[in-house]
Parts: C-alpha cells; sequence; structure tokens
C-alpha cells in the first residue's frame, strides 16, 4: 500500500513537471515587447526614424495575420545619437519595461553601447540602422542580428565596381565615428587589394554644415574618386557642396559609400546624378516591395518612400517574431539561435540566412542614380547595374574574428 501510494505521488509529480516545463518555456501572457530604438529628430529621421517605427508596425501586422494570439506591443525613443543615452535608454528598456527586443538604432556607436547592453541577457537586438562590421567580427554577440547591410557591404560593392572601371586612386572624406572609420577601412582594403592607391584622408565632424575644407584637401589630391565615408545629412551636404566646387566639373568622380533615397531626394537628381551606390534594397524593385511601399507611404505620409534601413527594420522584426514563436520563448539569445535555425522569407528581401556571426545573408544590388530625364515618377531614382549575389555581398566569417565562429 506504502509503495503504491509513492509510487502515485511520483507519477503524479512527474506529470506535473512535464506539465511545468513547457509553460515555463512560454512567452510570458502570450505578449511580445518590441522598442525601436532610433533617431527621430537628428540628422538620419528621415532614413530611420518615424519610418523606422511605421516599418516595425508593418511587420507586427502581418505576423498578428499569422499568429492572432500572440499579442504584440511597441515603443519607441530616441536615441539623439550618442552611444551613452542610447545603452541607457537600452538598460532602462530591460531592466524596467522588460522589453523583448531592441530594433533598428541608426549610429554605429550606439549600436555597439546598445550591443554590449544586451550581450548575456535576455533582450534580443535586430539591429538594422547600424553600419559597422564589428557588430558581426570582433564584437559579435550571441544576442544580436544584423539585418540590412555593413561597411565590408557597401565599399565592396561600390569600390569594386569603380577600380574594374580603372578609378584606381581615391581620397576619403570620412565622418569621424564608427561608422565612418569601418567604412574607409573597408574601402581601402578593397583599394589596395586591386593594386589602386590611396592618396590621402580627412575627417569631419558628423553633422557638419562646411565641407569647405575637406572638399579643397580632396581637389587638391588630384585623386580620380573622392570617396564619401559617411551618411544620411553628412552625405547629403558633401554632395552638395562638391558640386558647387566643382569637384566633378574638375575630372574627378563622387562615390557615395552609403546613400538612400531619401539622401537622393534631399540633394536632388540633377545633383546625385549618376553617383554610384550600393543597396540591399529599393523601393522599385517588383510588386512586392512596391505593395510594402504603398502600405508604408500610407502611413508616414507626404508620398515618402522606405529606405533600406526601414526595409530591414520590417523584414528583422517579422522574422524576429516567427521565431519567437517557433520557439515559444522571448528569452534573446534562444529566440536569436532560432533565427539563426529558420530560414528567412519576405517580399522586401527576398529568401535569406542569418550566420553564425549574427550577419543577415541576402543579395545586395550595385545601383546608379538616374538623370532628372531617366526619372519617370517621383522617388524614381534608380537604375540596377549589377545585382551582388547573396554569398558574394557579404564578407567571409572567416575574416571577422568572431568569437562564436567555430574554426
Amino acid at each position: 500500500m506504502l509503495l503504491q501510494s509513492k509510487s502515485a505521488f511520483l507519477a503524479g509529480a512527474a506529470m506535473l513537471l512535464a506539465l511545468a516545463s513547457p509553460a515555463s518555456a512560454q512567452i510570458a501572457n502570450n505578449t511580445i515587447k518590441l522598442g525601436v530604438l532610433t533617431d527621430l529628430t537628428g540628422i538620419a529621421t528621415d532614413s530611420t526614424g518615424a519610418g523606422s517605427v511605421a516599418a516595425a508596425r508593418l511587420a507586427i501586422e502581418d505576423f498578428k495575420a499569422e499568429k492572432p494570439d500572440i499579442k504584440v506591443e511597441l515603443v519607441q525613443a530616441d536615441h539623439q545619437n550618442k552611444a551613452d543615452i542610447g545603452g541607457a535608454l537600452a538598460r532602462r528598456w530591460m531592466d524596467v519595461d522588460k522589453i523583448d527586443a531592441i530594433l533598428d538604432v541608426p549610429f554605429s556607436s550606439v549600436a555597439l553601447a546598445v550591443q554590449e547592453a544586451t550581450r548575456g541577457s535576455k533582450t534580443a537586438f535586430i539591429a538594422s540602422g547600424p553600419g559597422s562590421s564589428l557588430l558581426t567580427g570582433e564584437k559579435c554577440s550571441p544576442n544580436t542580428v544584423h539585418w540590412t547591410y555593413d561597411t565590408w557591404a557597401l565599399a565592396h560593392g561600390t569600390a569594386l565596381a569603380l577600380l574594374k572601371a580603372k578609378k584606381d586612386t581615391w581620397f576619403f572624406v570620412t565622418a569621424d565615428y564608427a561608422f565612418g572609420h569601418s567604412l574607409e577601412k573597408d574601402a581601402s582594403d578593397v583599394v589596395k587589394a586591386q593594386n589602386g592607391k590611396v592618396l590621402g584622408s580627412v575627417r569631419h565632424p558628423p553633422g557638419a554644415s562646411d565641407f569647405s575644407s575637406f572638399l579643397l584637401q580632396a581637389q587638391a589630391s588630384k585623386a580620380k574618386i573622392v570617396a564619401l565615408a559617411n551618411a544620411v545629412g553628412d552625405t547629403v551636404n558633401s554632395v552638395k557642396q562638391a558640386s558647387e566646387f566643382g569637384i566633378q566639373a574638375g575630372g574627378q568622380e563622387l562615390a557615395a559609400l552609403l546613400m538612400q533615397v531619401t539622401d537622393v531626394n534631399a540633394i536632388g537628381l540633377q545633383g546625385a546624378k549618376g553617383l554610384y551606390l550600393t543597396e540591399g534594397f529599393y523601393w522599385d524593385t517588383n510588386e512586392g516591395t512596391r505593395r510594402f511601399a504603398d502600405r508604408f507611404t500610407a502611413i508616414v505620409g507626404g508620398g515618402r518612400r522606405p529606405t533600406a534601413i526601414q526595409a530591414g527594420v520590417y523584414a528583422g522584426t517579422l522574422h524576429y517574431l516567427r521565431a519567437a514563436a517557433a520557439a515559444n520563448t522571448t528569452d534573446g539569445q534562444k529566440v536569436v539561435a532560432k533565427m539563426k535555425a529558420m530560414p528567412s522569407k519576405d517580399p522586401l528581401f527576398g529568401e535569406g540566412t542569418i550566420r553564425e556571426d549574427g550577419r543577415h545573408i541576402h543579395n545586395m544590388y550595385l545601383f546608379q542614380v538616374k538623370t532628372p530625364a531617366e526619372s519617370k515618377a517621383p522617388w524614381d531614382f534608380y537604375k540596377l547595374v549589377e545585382t551582388i549575389p547573396a554569398a558574394e555581398a557579404f564578407r567571409p566569417m572567416s575574416e571577422g574574428n568572431c568569437a562564436m565562429v567555430k574554426k
């Protein structure tokens, strides 16, 4: 009798444990909490900002159509392009607000601070805004997925095309922060590997309004290519002022190593025509990208079309949510591991994968900015020059020095 009671007790305990184990891994309150940490007021607000928030909302809308029983909450914050503020906001979201995933985070210095804040935590970091290849290199983290682009991909896509065309002497005008430094280094490495020459470089503070001294140095170098290793407002201002200084009229050419449709819109086709650039997404590529662009425009207004960064927020958010649902957890490292195990598929980037180092792999595209005569409609800015296959578009894992990569 005693043995029977003991056996019954053990069987009942085992049943309770079996029931309890899945529950412990479940999504708490069947709710996933997301935070878009972005630039809402600074120089990257057009290419990220409210548009990134809108893109995340569209991803949530599409996920809810697949999983209507899971609730998704979204908050947003402005990191003011400052690493200390970004890191502090990330920690508050993690510790107080219990945010499950942090999205976007333009500016590499801020993204690297957020990466360190989330490292080893239960919060995932799905980075679309930053470009530094350190995020999947020496600074890689099991909590991070780097989605849209990085400096290696941009530098190789644009630099290789120009070097093939015998544009083999370069001068860099570089934004003085982590992203600019990485972009210059990655492009310089390509130039040197292809037997080109770097004739010099100059660094400018982010948000500079006067590029005259920097452009005069570039002009004096006589380099065939003046490479702009900067972004958003800095790129816009430097392209406009380069035109005023007659750099292209003097026989030199400009290469914008990061340019987006919002930058071209701000410059105008007359000033930006002929520039080469590498992107991971263009809104007018196919029916799927155009449908997304129409939904995006309906939210943000003003006829605005999505940038590649904003598209990356959509795609990265959607894949994160699908992985969290499949893993039945919001534990950051577990969800990121599931994101790596699952192939990604969406109408903006097509089919893709995530490597051990956290780098999302997809096709990249070399575009050239159209002339005013070639453009047939508002935001009709790019013509496709070359598709860079996913297998060639990003730095080989063996060269990244990521500690998570098995040797």
